[in-house]
């Protein structure tokens, strides 16, 4: 299994290490630690021995910040998460809030006295992040106090070795460009910055730029590292020798001077005082990057991470490799939906699904010859009430069965060297009440919405986000959620900077995929969520229009479950596009299956009933 139902963080220590943590602040003249869920490359995958915040307070969540003062703590999540830090952090000890409605830089503001003095680790925080918060230190007459250390480290007795998996080359025929050409691509981007070179510190952009995949991280195939990229000249490449087998170290040595991680510090002071002008990404680079350059004599250009564009934007192979991994997915998605059915409620649980899945994955992946190289991330499988914890993971402790008359929420992923695949459905557990089908439906006409979409050059995901919520909205309904995040390819299942959110500001581009996935949650009750990943299509034009428009091309093959339709809540165009997408589902998939599967799937895709008079 690649994955694990252990009880992650542990609620029971937190008051031991909060206190632990508080009698290191007193001894050494602070009033107050912030610790974010964060590494040195300010992602959100981190690896085992940076999961400071989950040590500290129990909270497993992906995105998350805790302060702890001398006489209170307070712990911050966004919505996905407002159930499952209360199940997971002492509530004796940490006060949750929003990390969206009352962030710590103005929590700062309404919570601190003037003279007090906040620390903070520089590697852990973006040079954006220290920018709001000084601001907001500033206002309020606190001293904000970078450390050389992280106090947890000191704490933490028994914190995991840093990761060493090995590299492995990306081959071209996945990749569809040679790393030299996206070097040279990269190094014409520094210049017309007016930067002399740029310091990657996202592993995924590392992993694009050099064609390399590793495995640092759970699930994402990351090789942790940092990279020197220079307008004219050598590039300088930070990765522990130890994960380099002899062709991979070979391979790296064409592309750049490779160096050992510990030297970074220097050799960015170096680079600083003859001059330098060193581009750095404010969302992404770490604090300390910036004081090193800043104190050494050199210059900080503010610009984006060059790789993350053209990561995103995926060319031919990537998207053909795409499609591959989705025909696969949906083949290993509909034996288990198929055996899924003919059990019966009460008799499997949450830990048996998803082991099932895990297994039909790995078989398509043997039967195709392309192996299941991980899950892209702990598959969500949440019965009954657990489905309303949006990014619930089962464990041994919180395992549920699947009961009679419940909704069952199964959001999934691949790891595939030639794609990454992120899919939810849900599904009833014998038959489900009219509301529930009908807030099913409401969801799918959010989700077909954004699959019809057409829409001009420049348009951002913040622009099309209310597209999904729409039905909702009128049934006084919402999601506390984005709707879309983008995906890598053979990467994160999570990729930015493309989004389909309140917050998406970036412009959607032709090759960028993004996830499809409206959703509804009843706390203590069911969760709803339908997920698709799309695919942006060059601008095309429409009869009769002006001008051309980009679409989606829905990239997961794995049909929606008749029994949760309520079609009259569905208008013609939403069935049409319903029974095109069932019958493309059954024309690229069926091939690929057969006997009780292939009978299960061609009754799954057939033609919806429809009223000629809507």
């Amino acid at each position: 299994m690649f994955q694990t139902f252990d009880t992650e963080g542990d609620r029971t220590q937190g008051k031991s290490r909060v206190a632990q943590l508080r009698a290191w602040m007193a001894d050494n003249d602070v009033d107050g630690f912030i610790v974010p869920r964060a590494d040195e490359h300010q992602g959100e995958y981190v690896p085992p021995c940076s999961e400071r915040l989950k040590w500290l307070t129990g909270f497993s969540g992906s995105a998350g910040v805790a302060i702890v003062l001398a006489d209170r703590a307070v712990i911050f999540v966004d919505g996905r998460y407002t159930l499952q830090v209360r199940d997971q952090v002492d509530l004796d000890v940490f006060t949750p809030d929003s990390l969206i409605d009352n962030p710590p830089s103005e929590w700062i503001g309404s919570n601190l006295r003037k003279g007090f003095r906040l620390a903070f680790d520089p590697w852990l925080h973006t040079v954006g992040d220290v920018k709001t918060l000084s601001d907001a230190a500033s206002k309020a007459g606190v001293t904000l106090v970078p450390l050389d250390a992280n106090p947890i480290d000191r704490i933490w007795a028994d914190r995991p070795a840093p990761p060493l998996a090995p590299v492995e080359i990306h081959p071209i025929s996945y990749a569809g460009e040679l790393a030299k050409d996206k070097l040279a691509r990269l190094a014409a981007a520094i210049a017309v910055e007016g930067a002399t070179h740029t310091v990657l510190t996202d592993p995924s952009s590392i992993a694009w730029a050099f064609n390399i995949r590793g495995g640092d991280v759970p699930h994402t195939p990351l090789a942790l590292g940092f990279a020197v990229l220079a307008a004219e000249g050598p590039h300088l490449l930070f990765m522990d020798k130890r994960k380099l087998p002899m062709v991979a170290e070979a391979y790296l040595t064409q592309l750049a001077d490779l160096r050992a991680p510990s030297t970074l510090d220097d050799e960015i002071a170096a680079l600083a005082k003859t001059g330098a002008k060193i581009a750095l990404d404010p969302a992404l680079a770490a604090e300390r990057l910036k004081t090193l350059v800043i104190g050494n004599g050199g210059s900080v250009v503010p610009a984006a991470d060059p790789a993350r564009i053209p990561r995103a934007t995926k060319n031919r192979a990537e998207i053909e490799g795409s499609r591959a991994a989705h025909r696969r997915d949906g083949a290993a998605l509909a034996h288990l939906l198929c055996w899924l059915d003919g059990q019966k409620p009460d008799t499997l649980d949450e830990i048996a699904v998803v082991t099932r899945l895990e297994e039909a994955r790995r078989l398509i992946g043997e039967e195709t010859q392309m192996p299941l190289r991980d899950v892209s991330f702990s598959t969500i499988a949440g019965a009954g009430p657990n489905g309303a914890i949006m990014h619930y993971r089962v464990s041994r402790d919180t395992n549920r069965p699947l009961r009679d008359g419940e909704l069952f929420l199964l959001d999934s992923g691949a790891q595939y060297q030639d794609g990454t695949t992120d899919v939810t459905r849900t599904v009833p557990i014998g038959r489900p009440t009219d509301e529930m089908r009908e807030r099913y439906t409401l969801v799918l006409k959010g989700m077909i919405g954004i699959s019809l979409l057409r829409f001009p050059a420049g348009t951002r995901g913040a622009d099309i986000d209310a597209v999904a919520r729409l039905a909702l909205w009128k049934a006084g309904l919402d999601f506390a959620h984005g709707t879309g995040h983008g995906v890598g390819s053979y990467l994160a299942v999570h990729e930015g900077p493309q989004r389909i959110a309140r917050t998406g500001t970036q412009k959607l581009l032709e090759g960028m995929m993004l996830s499809n996935e409206p959703g509804y949650y009843k706390p203590g009750g069911y969760g709803i969520r339908l997920e698709n990943l799309v695919l942006v299509t060059p601008p095309a034009e429409l009869p009769g229009g002006d001008i051309a428009m980009h679409g989606f091309e829905t990239l997961t093959l794995v049909p929606f479950d008749r029994r949760m339709l309520d079609t009259g809540l569905l208008n013609r165009e939403e069935l049409q596009w319903l029974d095109a997408y069932h019958a493309r589902v059954l024309a690229e998939i069926g091939p690929m299956v057969g006997g009780e599967t292939l009978t299960w799937l061609t009754e799954a895709t057939a033609p919806l009933p429809h009223d000629d008079k809507r």
